[in-house]
């Protein structure tokens, strides 16, 4: 331990959140002395995935109200009384998001050769609770949302004259940032997409909602324009890597798996990592003028290194921040009706999306959520569950009932997918949780010190994510030149390296 004192560090990284993994990526080819630490005993920081004993222990130290400024008022619970549950069985991602397939982020991850450590799954359909048609119906439904023109043609839901509305949006959509689409819709940017879809295609409440859905918009009311380039992100994904999805999620944990994977080549390149060690305490030492400034790092430990930068994750909020309300189950089904392939050739989706929009009544009381509440459901194929089982991770806007609603959305989606008339799927274990995280993701970059802000709550990956990571890289290679800007996160493959263990320890 001696020798990390006695070393002289080009930079100390702290946190193993996404931002600085794959920053530490970044840097893994560059020769450069890194120190990466984090007081966590896990990677992944916010995006982490943890066993069911890893989960009670942090639910346990984020009770409180305030928890650590980013996660709160957590609970965990085993409804179903499943005490011997396999902790090691389970892997609970912290803040799961989909991937769309023209995401910035898989073209980094394939440029750098980091893709070879991931597995990818398909992320199948999306769908709407709906609740029960007449006093009869017995429970809500689930629709599938048609999201191609070939699923809108061969959808037997709706009328034909929706369908022509449909389709000619659809059409629009995809070249919605070109002209003359852009006169349709400049003038009208700031309104909201709903407003936009009833008065220039006509389309109903219903038709409104499921386009809102594909934007996974967390409080329903996206504007236009932001809501048609989410959209055109969804339609133009479809099909990239294969028929039938749109979007992606890594096997194992998700954003977890990448973050892992950014620290595995970081480690490669000759980064040095500690678990359980953070950063108590940053002073500048005094620079002669013809040295550079240096950084004097105490740690947790009370070891003291010297660096010439410092690249951190913000950790607590700082002003207006948005919050989430997650609600995580896992239930005794693997609810196979809902990850069905509907397109020939495609992938089994190892993901599927329901959509509850907001107003719809819940429950027996009738009940509505102020904002939309989303259920991203995990089959036991994205590795997080056993066979025959299913995570559920739900989602809404956090208000003083966000809880209680989403305890009831989760009751009425399960009780849309008993099949049968059988009893509805148990559930074996939940935690609730509030998340704080801000719309715009950003870094502070002071002197040589770069200072990540907490991410987007988003629930499909924010690609201005990778911004603040590509500025921090920036600032530690400030002289580097056109070339080597070009070649940020562009990797051969390293020599005499196999293409399946070329992270390999």
């Amino acid at each position: 331990m001696e020798s990390l004192s006695d070393t002289q560090w080009d930079v100390v990284i702290s946190g193993t959140g996404l931002q600085q993994s794959l920053f530490a990526l970044a840097l893994s080819r560059s020769g450069k002395n890194i120190l990466h630490v984090d007081p966590n005993e896990y990677y992944g920081e916010a995006e982490a995935v943890l066993s069911l004993q890893e989960v009670d222990e942090w639910a346990a130290n984020h009770q409180t109200a305030e928890g650590d400024g980013v996660f709160a008022a957590a609970r965990a619970t085993r409804p179903g009384g499943a005490e011997s549950l396999s902790s090691r069985a389970y892997s609970l991602a912290l803040a799961p998001q989909l991937i769309h397939t023209r995401s910035e982020l898989l073209s980094k991850l394939v440029s750098s050769k980091a893709f070879r450590q991931l597995e990818f799954l398909a992320v199948g359909s999306f769908y709407i609770l709906q609740p029960k048609a007449t006093e009869s119906s017995s429970a809500s439904s689930l629709s599938r949302i048609p999201s191609t023109r070939e699923d809108v043609f061969t959808n037997t839901t709706i009328s034909a004259k929706a369908k022509r509305g449909l389709m000619k949006f659809l059409k629009f959509v995809l070249e919605y940032d070109a002209e003359p689409q852009t006169d349709v819709w400049r003038s009208r940017a700031g309104d909201s997409l709903a407003s936009f879809l009833a008065n220039e295609f006509k389309l109903d409440a219903d038709l409104q909602a499921y386009i809102i859905t594909l934007t996974l918009s967390l409080d329903g009311k996206i504007s236009t324009e932001a809501g048609l380039a989410a959209i055109h992100r969804h339609l133009t994904s479809m099909g990239v890597f294969g028929p039938g999805f749109a979007a992606v999620y890594p096997k194992w944990g998700g954003l977890s798996e990448v973050a892992q994977v950014g620290c595995r080549a970081g480690a490669v390149g000759g980064a040095v990592y500690m678990l359980g060690v953070g950063i108590k305490d940053v002073q500048k030492t005094s620079a002669a003028a013809e040295t550079p400034e240096e950084y004097n790092v105490v740690l947790s430990n009370n070891m003291t290194v010297k660096s010439k930068a410092i690249v951190k994750g913000l950790g607590k909020p700082t002003g207006e921040g948005r919050r989430l309300s997650r609600l995580t189950a896992i239930v005794d089904s693997s609810l196979p009706s809902i990850f069905k392939t509907v397109t020939e050739g495609a992938p089994a989706p190892a993901v599927a999306v329901v959509a509850i929009p907001a107003g719809t009544a819940l429950g027996e009381d009738g009940v509505s959520s102020e904002y939309p509440i989303y259920a991203l459901a995990h089959s036991s194929e994205a590795g997080e569950c056993p066979t025959g089982q299913c995570v559920l991770y739900l989602s809404t806007l956090t208000t003083p009932s966000a809880q209680a609603h989403l305890q009831k959305a989760l009751s009425s989606l399960l009780a849309s997918l008993s099949q049968n008339s059988q009893e509805p799927p148990k559930v074996l274990y939940q935690l609730y949780y509030e998340q704080t995280g801000v719309d715009t993701p950003s870094v502070n970059i002071d002197g040589q010190t770069a200072e990540f802000s907490l991410l987007p709550l988003d629930l499909a990956f924010n690609d201005a994510v990778l911004d603040p990571v590509k500025s921090a890289w920036e600032m530690v290679n400030l002289n580097a030149t056109d070339e080597e800007r070009a070649e940020y996160l562009v990797f051969t493959d390293r020599e005499g390296a196999d293409a399946e263990d070329e992270f390999d320890d």
